[in-house]
């Protein structure tokens, strides 16, 4: 383990110096290239000229690269850039926006040290997405921009977006592949090796994709090709919150910095040398000999020390990558190179988690594609971890087919609440799973029992047809399918049992092969729905004969007449109509007599709840109602004496709703009372109104009600109407509306031919009545009858 923390830490100290490296060389190489350019000379007569300046000027060979390369940049007024005319174009140049450029205060030597910390920032990024960070930061605020894209071209044509700084990651996931599309500005770049400056919003919408969300988030960008080697293949483009043009200094310095990170680019594609070192053979040599798939990784940290991605220093011969790289070609590659998606899996914390603890980290088993004899298989694996000094051991752990297969018939099983057996009737020997044991409640310690004994496990009553079926499976290989029940210490258990033989070649049964399911659940749960079809059958009956009861004790209590009736000079035509749901009776009723003196008494009511109860309450009411209205009793009077009845003559409180309406046909004075009733209709030359209710309150809710009366007087051609609530009530409407409808079905439908209030109840009552429906049609003639 130290000796394998050894290599590791070598080998990344190695790596970090070869980075270093080749950033330096790539600055170094630059240099060269510009002096040769300005003088003409050789690389090596350039490379001597820059170690004397270097040394002459007491300065460093890197100070020096920085200061041949600021050299490039023509020397411009110290404080303001002066407008001056732009190059002649050599690539198709978008047209600049008619607002001027706000101008960018640079000095001379401004733009030498801008390039200067670029590079030696530069010289530390681990990845283009360090890359396009540092662009941001050390361009940005000279060159107002406000947002760095780098794109890779792919082989297909196509970009890859590989770094980028001031794009949220939603737009950058958005754009991270853009097709060989043409009108792409940055792949038009790329293929003139020409920078591309769009400089107005309106017009490049029309001519380029533009990237963002939306499209005028960036008024202005520019694109500058790189060439990482022969060929240029990496676009980096800037992008501007406000428009115009890019001045000419602009340019110029963005040129240069995009020349200035062609060498770093160039580090990123190729692949990290390994140090030739005796101990890292010696480590991947023991990898080589390890079977599966197993690497060694070592994390990469950035500026803020997490690990944003880890180096495969060792590999087994059969780990293989997305592309298909296999074992040793993996070495020195990044892992999320090889594996991209790894990042956003479970698998990523878990390695941080077990980095920081120390503790082993296996993930849950999850299913991928492999590549198995040319083809793919969807194969379950599993990953483990564990540190190993500074790094991580991961290993894909590959589950057997025959393991999936065990856990799959386990779960069948426990599923099932089922289990398998098997008897060979020729050694006589018998293998049950554990399942079968736990269902025939016998202790696995014992071994399974021989077929024969089967039936010995059931109930006396159930063994002869068990032991019936095993016989004939034995002579005839005739196949069974048998209910048997088995007494348990948890109580009676209702068993299946299902088996079939395997002959020989001469037909004998040599093997039976079978399973046995619990069917204690689905049993009782039979039965109890028997029990209840019973239960209920028996309640129904119970209810139909009470109905039925109810139904011919409220005939005979409320008789109905056929024909309207003549009292004190009224026409009165009534009506009744059951509930259509539920079996109960209600308890609505009226009564309509005239009076020894002459006058006549409307009485309508309602009885809260159905049933012999109900009918009961009913009649008590109507009876005595009528009883003391007779006998003298005032309106009120009666309803308060029909208060203390309910309130003293029942065990369980019983209440009810009334109208006691009595009518003078000498003055045509209507004198009314009601107890929580709807208030009357009076339908006059066409117009529906309700009379204003007097004071009073429903029948048995208080001891001591107040009750009040009303007084009406008739005209010739009225018509009032006293109901029940059934009549105005329906299912989620409130009763307002019902009284409202009430009112415009009478004024609409006033005609006073006989059978008028039948059109009248059927508007009213649409779908199935839930409540009972009584209803008193009282109309006053035109004329003296």
């Amino acid at each position: 383990m130290a000796t394998l923390a050894k290599v590791v830490a070598r080998q990344r100290a190695e790596m970090d110096r070869l980075q270093d490296l080749a950033a330096t060389s790539a600055v170094v190489e630059r240099a060269k290239g510009a002096l040769m350019a300005l003088t003409g000379c050789s690389p090596d007569a350039a490379y001597e000229e820059m170690l004397q300046r270097a040394k002459a000027a007491n300065r460093t060979l890197m100070e020096e690269c920085w200061i041949t390369l600021g050299t490039l940049v023509p020397p411009l007024d110290h404080t303001v850039e002066a407008p001056r005319a732009a190059p002649p174009p050599t690539v198709a140049t978008e047209p600049a926006a008619s607002a001027p450029a706000r101008p960018v205060p640079v000095a001379v030597g401004d733009d030498s040290a801008v390039l200067a910390r670029l590079g030696r920032a530069l010289a530390r990024a681990d990845t283009p997405q360090d890359l396009a960070r540092l662009l941001l930061e050390h361009l940005g605020p000279v060159v107002d921009a406000d947002a760095v894209m780098i794109y890779a071209l792919l082989p297909g044509g196509g970009l890859e977006l590989i770094g980028h700084a001031g794009v949220g990651e939603a737009l950058a996931h958005q754009w991270r592949h853009i097709p060989p599309l043409s009108g792409v500005a940055a792949l038009d770049a790329l293929g003139a090796r020409q920078a591309f400056w769009l400089e107005n919003a309106e017009e490049d919408t029309q001519r380029y994709l533009l990237i963002g969300d939306p499209p005028e988030r960036w008024l202005s960008r520019a694109w500058l090709p790189v060439a990482t080697g022969d060929t240029t293949d990496v676009a980096i483009g800037v992008m501007r919150g406000r428009s115009g043009p890019f001045t000419p200094r602009t340019r110029e310095l963005l040129e240069s910095a995009a020349r200035l990170c062609a060498g770093r680019l160039r580090t990123f594609h190729a692949r990290p040398e390994r140090p030739a070192d005796n101990d890292a053979d010696a480590v991947q040599g023991l990898f080589d000999a390890l079977p599966g798939t197993t690497l060694l990784l070592t994390p990469l940290r950035g500026a803020s020390g997490d690990v944003e991605d880890y180096r495969i220093d060792a590999a087994t011969p059969q780990a293989v990558d997305v592309v298909g790289r296999t074992g040793r070609e993996l070495l020195g590659l990044r892992m999320l190179e090889c594996w991209p998606t790894v990042a956003d899996e479970p698998l990523w914390q878990g390695w941080l988690t077990t980095l920081t603890t120390g503790e082993p980290y296996e993930s849950q088993p999850f299913a991928q594609q492999e590549a198995v004899a040319g083809g793919q298989e969807l194969s379950t694996f599993s990953v483990r971890a564990a540190r190993l000094g500074d790094g991580l051991v991961v290993t894909w752990i590959r589950h057997d087919s025959s393991d999936r297969q065990e856990q799959r018939l386990a779960d069948l099983q426990r599923l099932g609440n089922l289990g398998w057996a098997t008897w060979n009737l020729v050694t006589h020997e018998a293998a049950w799973s554990s399942q079968v044991f736990a269902l025939l409640d016998r202790d696995p310690a014992r071994g399974p029992v021989r077929l024969e004994e089967l039936p010995d496990l059931a109930l006396p009553e159930d063994g002869a047809a068990l032991a019936r079926a095993v016989r004939e499976l034995l002579a005839e290989g005739k196949q069974f399918d048998v209910h048997f029940r088995i007494r348990t210490v948890g109580g009676v258990r209702h068993l299946r049992g299902v088996a079939e033989a395997v002959p020989d070649a001469q037909g004998t049964p040599v093997e039976v092969h079978g399973f046995v399911q619990d069917l204690t659940a689905q049993r009782s749960a039979e039965l109890a729905l028997v029990e209840s079809e019973r239960a209920i059958l028996a309640q129904h009956g119970v209810l139909q004969a009470e109905r039925t009861l109810a139904g011919r004790l409220q005939h005979a209590l409320l008789p109905l007449p056929r024909r309207p009736v003549r009292l004190a000079g009224l026409r009165v035509d009534v009506a009744y109509l059951p509930a259509q749901s539920g079996i109960h009776v209600g308890g609505d009723w009226f009564s309509a007599i005239e009076l020894p003196n002459g006058d006549a008494l409307f009485v309508i009511g309602d009885v809260a709840g159905h049933g012999l109860d109900a009918v009961a309450t009913m009649a008590q009411l109507r009876f005595t109602a009528k009883g003391m209205i007779i006998t003298g009793s005032s309106l009120t009077g009666a309803l308060n004496r029909l208060n203390a009845l309910l309130l003293h003559t029942h065990d369980t409180q019983a209440t009810a709703t009334m109208v006691l309406a009595r009518y003078d046909p000498g003055e045509r004075r209507l004198l009314w009372a009601q107890a929580g009733h709807p208030p009357p209709l009076l339908l006059r030359r066409g117009e529906p109104c309700y009379l204003d209710r007097p004071h009073g309150m429903l029948l048995g809710a208080a001891t001591s009600p107040v009750f009040a009366e009303a007084e009406c007087r008739l005209e010739p051609g009225d018509r009032l109407l006293l109901y029940t609530d059934g009549l105005v009530e329906r299912p989620g409407e409130g009763i307002e509306r019902g009284l409202e409808r009430f009112a415009e079905s009478v004024a609409a439908r006033s005609t006073d031919g006989p059978g008028s209030l039948g059109p009248l109840l059927a508007a009213m009552l649409e779908g199935e009545r839930r409540d009972d429906v009584c209803v008193l049609d009282i109309r006053v003639p035109t004329e003296p009858t």
